[in-house]
């Protein structure tokens, strides 16, 4: 075959819509996280539909370990024929931080490592207590550690997760002093927040979110530029003197090399799903607000998210085992 002609046709099959390529297998959405989570529970929301737009069938992959890194690798590992993709997280952004501080190369860095195609979806974080404490709000959670410093117990999912560095930025950025205590997750974590044995934590929507409706929980701080329509009562991190956004967030990507019209063409499917009646109707209920960023947006995001949490772990002082 001439060279020219060999050229065209590879050019024409990397023109082709994703769906038309995607049709002759189905598509791996490979969760790393177990069963049951946040990004487990949003995966298989959005699968149906985001199989819909393609015209394939999407199957949901569970591929814990490693505080996400075993499923990102995997994915990493994996042909970029738009068969197997990463339902990735924040983690992607801190991970590579934490390797660093630990000395270690990291594994990989997002925004290079990986082909970016679609955020679709962001939580705030939100600072909660138990509702047997005494405080309404962060401004009188902060006062209370000024009084006691290092007596107040903050509670994550354990040593350098997403949750963890969260409570270290809240500390730096509020000038206190308070006591981490690490769990395996944040739902191990939960039976101590309300029988009082800690008394703070950070959270999700989607997870806090029906113990705070049955009063058993309190939010008393929304990480976010505005107030939730869930939680419109809750003042804002920054209403209460703390210049701190952070958010929890979930985009889909591919191996290194997926041509570019398949990202986009994946995209367009991901965020056609995202406003499909079965997921919008979800949205609300779990906390969860769109994000609409395409490839290039997407990729520009993961690097300065790495950037950010590199920030964070380096002036925490934070070393993973």
């Amino acid at each position: 075959m001439p060279k020219l002609l060999r050229r065209a046709l590879i050019a024409a099959a990397c023109a082709l819509p994703a769906a038309a390529i995607a049709q002759q297998r189905p598509i791996r959405l490979i969760v790393p996280f177990a069963p049951g989570g946040g990004s487990d529970t949003l995966a298989r929301l959005l699968a149906p539909e985001f199989g819909r737009e393609m015209g394939a069938t999407v199957v949901v992959e569970n591929r814990a370990g490693a505080g996400s890194q075993i499923g990102a690798e995997m994915v990493m590992r994996s042909p970029p024929d738009g068969t197997t993709l990463l339902f990735g997280d924040t983690p992607l952004a801190t991970i590579p931080a934490l390797q660093v501080a630990a000395g270690r190369t990291a594994p990989f860095e997002a925004a290079r490592d990986f082909t970016p195609i679609s955020a679709i979806a962001a939580a705030p974080a939100l600072v909660v207590v138990g509702a047997a404490t005494p405080w309404r709000d962060l401004r009188q959670f902060l006062a209370a550690a000024r009084e006691r410093p290092g007596q107040l117990n903050v509670a994550s999912g354990g040593v350098a997760t997403s949750t963890h560095l969260m409570i270290e930025m809240l500390r730096l950025k509020a000038g206190v002093q308070l006591t981490h205590v690490p769990y395996r997750g944040t739902g191990a974590a939960t039976p101590d927040l309300l029988s009082g044995q800690v008394q703070a934590m950070i959270q999700a929507m989607a997870t806090g979110g029906p113990l705070i409706a049955q009063g058993q929980m309190r939010a008393i701080g929304v990480a976010a530029d505005r107030r939730m329509a869930a939680l419109p009562d809750v003042p804002t991190l920054r209403e209460q003197g703390v210049d701190l956004l952070a958010s929890f967030w979930w985009g889909v990507l591919g191996p290194l090399g997926i041509p570019g019209a398949m990202a986009q063409e994946m995209h367009r499917a991901l965020q056609a799903a995202m406003g499909s009646a079965p997921v919008a109707a979800r949205l609300a209920d779990l906390g969860v607000e769109r994000m609409n960023l395409g490839p290039a947006e997407f990729k520009e995001f993961l690097a300065r998210e790495t950037a950010r949490w590199q920030d964070v772990v380096q002036a925490a002082g934070i070393r993973p085992e």
